[in-house]
């Protein structure tokens, strides 16, 4: 059961995307925290932002109270930019957003938030995590039952969205990455006014018929399971290789490190087990999809393994005016040769939605 609850994780994003920078501090707004105990329980913090000074990708994180949560969350840039907000995959911590990409964001004239959803990273429960019986559940998902699960996709989108009321932010630029782009999509539903561009990478709107992962890498997600950190290490490693572009040759330490920074920053094995259920008692969004009005980016590439390309496809034909960019050779995981592509395909579209007139300006300059 425990090779099974791997599969169905990377099936929906786990460990979908590699850490690239160090640990930040964390910010004392509430009580110091222990990386290696993300569900203890904190107290109360008034919501302060902790923007740091221009572009400063090393800058402190911070925990904001939302609701029953204090997550946990790093401001990159100016508060009088316009704000662009990024939501990770299942499992996957702040850290895992690539530092350059965070750069050239905010070079470009935004104030990029980056968050730990629940149950992962720095995030913490105010009075303790819910119980879940997962090998119940799992059973009933596999019979074709409704899975009972302690909380939804949407009620993470509400944490994002709570995290944006607790900073003081109305209006905000989304972009999701894999289950984070499943999250962005109920976010946008949720606060269609406050959304001022949404961007979709590497994800899918979860309907039934949709391709399935490359045999290759279901067969090494069914023999996943380790009982040491070195070992964790060592399968996370060849995840990563295995969700990468088969146009890369990643080499092993650099995986290593990265799956090392990810696992001692913070390893929560059962808030992941959490935030699995939430996707697996997820119907399809289609519905969701064609009554969404806000300006939509859909990012795909040619050679994900997890998510074929039709499901950014289909994510895309059910967004009325989505534009979609498929990138040749992208896989499920941010890797140096695609940060280019990636940005070439994202920042335009969120220039072209800034709604501060900088981009009209910029322009207007370049034609003199």
């Amino acid at each position: 059961m425990r090779a099974f609850f791997v599969l169905a994780a990377l099936l929906c994003g786990f460990w979908s995307l590699p850490a690239v920078s160090a640990v930040s501090p964390v910010a004392v707004l509430t009580a110091p925290l222990s990386a290696a105990s993300p569900a203890s329980p904190a107290s109360p913090a008034s919501p302060v932002s902790v923007s740091a000074s221009r572009c400063d990708v090393q800058g402190p994180t911070a925990l904001a109270a939302v609701g029953e949560l204090r997550l946990a969350y790093q401001s990159i840039g100016r508060a009088s930019d316009p704000t662009l907000l990024l939501v990770m995959g299942l499992g996957g911590q702040l850290i895992h957003w690539p530092d350059e990409v965070l750069l050239a964001l905010c070079e470009q004239g935004f104030r990029v938030i980056r968050f730990d959803n629940r149950d992962v990273g720095l995030s913490l429960w105010s009075h303790g995590a819910p119980a879940i019986n997962l090998t119940y559940e799992v059973l009933r998902y596999r019979l074709g039952l409704a899975v009972e699960a302690p909380y939804r996709l949407r009620d993470m989108a509400a944490d994002a969205l709570g995290l944006m009321d607790a900073l003081g932010i109305e209006r905000f630029h989304l972009l999701g990455v894999s289950m984070g782009g499943m999250i962005a999509q109920h976010l946008a539903d949720l606060a269609p006014a406050r959304v001022q561009s949404l961007t979709l990478l590497m994800t899918s709107s979860s309907a039934q018929g949709l391709p399935a992962p490359s045999p290759a890498l279901l067969a090494l997600l069914a023999r996943r399971e380790a009982d040491s950190r070195a070992l964790a290490i060592e399968q996370q490693a060849d995840l990563l290789a295995a969700l990468g572009s088969p146009q890369v040759v990643d080499k092993r330490q650099a995986l290593l490190q990265q799956a090392a920074q990810s696992y001692d920053r913070a390893f929560n094995p059962q808030g992941v087990e959490r935030q699995l259920l939430a996707i697996l008692a997820e119907p399809s969004r289609v519905e969701l999809l064609n009554r969404l009005r806000v300006p939509t980016l859909v990012v795909h590439g040619t050679a994900d393994p997890l998510l074929p390309m039709m499901h950014g496809v289909h994510v895309a034909a059910h967004i009325k005016g989505s534009k979609l960019k498929l990138i040749p050779g992208l896989a499920h995981r941010f890797q140096d040769a695609f940060k280019e592509p990636l940005l070439a395909a994202v920042l335009p579209y969120l220039q072209a939605h800034r709604g501060d007139g900088q981009w009209a300006r910029l322009h207007a300059a370049a034609g003199r």
